[in-house]
């Protein structure tokens, strides 16, 4: 928690770290939202450090809010998702009455995804408070897969790689539908995405650099789709982790592994950056 609270003090006096970020699992004890969504009662132990994880929430958002610093918070497995996304909710209704502060994020390869976000917007609306939405694919297949088989529940993942694209590029263009509801966060490295979400913001005619859309991919990956975005004005954000390096590491690894888009593009981004090297040396020589 003290190193998030040192991350929104250093973004909130430079303009180019635009959001800071955390996982609720890296403040907060995760079995204690497993056995809330399980329907189980806490004990009172329980009960005191679940009640300690909300402070530590709140402390954060207020943080937040107080510097205006917009912050992300990452998504966890399905099976402990509900308890923290009410939590995420409750500061989304008390810290984003007048812009989008706090972000929750939405991974799309969940079959139900789709539907949680209208009703999210849903509440939104009713209560009076705007939606940060960060948009995913998703980083734990592997895991649900092997947990719903284990204990006897349906997967709770899309049945394919093209329902969750689909998915995907349609709660973009609910977003951009919603905007006056809607802060949207585009974290992907799929190319179609970013240019469906480019296509459907000049369609509806919402100018590159409004500060409602923000895309972002990961520090060192599809930096050809970066750059090309923050050249044409788009806002756009470079996901940076950090940390000890056993803790890294298999964040990374995930990412690699499980972004097929990402697996998909890695030897085109190599040949963009032998294409860029060489164009540049062809400009020295002109020069």
């Amino acid at each position: 928690m003290n190193e998030i609270l040192r991350t929104i003090d250093r973004a909130a006096n430079d303009d180019n770290i635009p959001f800071c970020v955390f996982k609720p699992s890296g403040i907060a004890l995760g079995k204690i939202f497993t056995k809330i969504q399980a329907g189980q009662k806490l004990t009172e132990k329980e009960e005191g450090i679940h009640q300690r994880n909300i402070e530590r929430f709140e402390k954060i958002c207020q943080a937040a809010h107080d510097q205006n610093v917009r912050v992300l918070i990452d998504a966890e497995e399905s099976w402990l998702q509900d308890p923290i996304d009410e939590v995420v909710y409750e500061m989304m209704e008390k810290y984003n009455k007048e812009t989008a502060i706090i972000y929750n994020t939405y991974q799309m390869y969940r079959a139900d995804m789709f539907e949680n976000l209208k009703k999210a917007h849903k509440r939104a609306s009713e209560k009076g408070y705007f939606i940060g939405a960060k948009l995913v694919r998703g980083a734990y297949m592997e895991k649900e897969a092997e947990r719903a088989e284990e204990m006897g529940y349906p997967n709770p993942i899309q049945i394919s790689k093209e329902r969750t694209d689909i998915d995907y590029n349609s709660a973009l263009e609910y977003c951009v539908e919603n905007l006056d509801n809607f802060y949207v966060f585009n974290g992907t490295h799929n190319q179609y995405s970013n240019y469906f979400l480019a296509y459907m913001m000049d369609k509806h005619g919402i100018q590159p650099s409004d500060q409602r859309v923000h895309f972002a991919q990961l520090y060192g990956m599809s930096d050809n789709i970066s750059f090309n975005l923050a050249d044409k004005g788009y806002n756009v954000a470079k996901y940076v982790p950090y940390g000890p390096v056993k803790a890294v590491m298999p964040y990374l690894f995930r990412r690699a592994e499980e972004n097929t888009a990402v697996a998909g593009q890695s030897s085109r981004e190599f040949s963009l950056i032998k294409e860029e090297i060489q164009r540049r040396k062809e400009e020295r020589k002109k020069k």
